[in-house]
């Protein structure tokens, strides 16, 4: 069973931050906007633990891995891990954002005054 802790942490920050969908403009309702956000810096980590794990700097514990190993012998998990918590925080930004920012335009209405 503790092959399946990393995937269960994984699911369980997605099933945490789900709700957060519902406040301001969300994010998985603008998926060309949450790609853009989310891939590039999945890619620049990645290819970080690609040359971390040839260069012996750091490896996983096979222990807390489901064993689905991708080219360069980087775990699922890990891949994973670089798109959920990205996208985790895209949720908690938008949504304080969205419940901040109305006090906040309301507060300092700078942009209204200028019209």
């Amino acid at each position: 069973m503790t092959q399946w802790h990393y995937l269960f942490v994984l699911l369980a920050c997605l099933v945490i931050t789900a709700p957060l969908e519902f406040f301001g403009r969300g994010v998985y309702r603008r998926p060309r906007l949450l790609v853009a956000a989310v891939v590039p810096p999945a890619l620049v980590f990645v290819t970080w633990d690609l040359l971390a794990i040839a260069g012996g700097v750091w490896s996983f514990n096979s222990r807390y891995l489901v064993g689905v190993i991708l080219p360069g012998a980087l775990p699922l998990e890990e891949v994973l891990f670089f798109l959920v918590v990205p996208i985790c925080g895209l949720l908690t930004f938008v949504a304080v954002d969205a419940l901040l920012g109305s006090d906040r335009r309301r507060r300092f209405p700078v942009a209204e005054s200028r019209r």
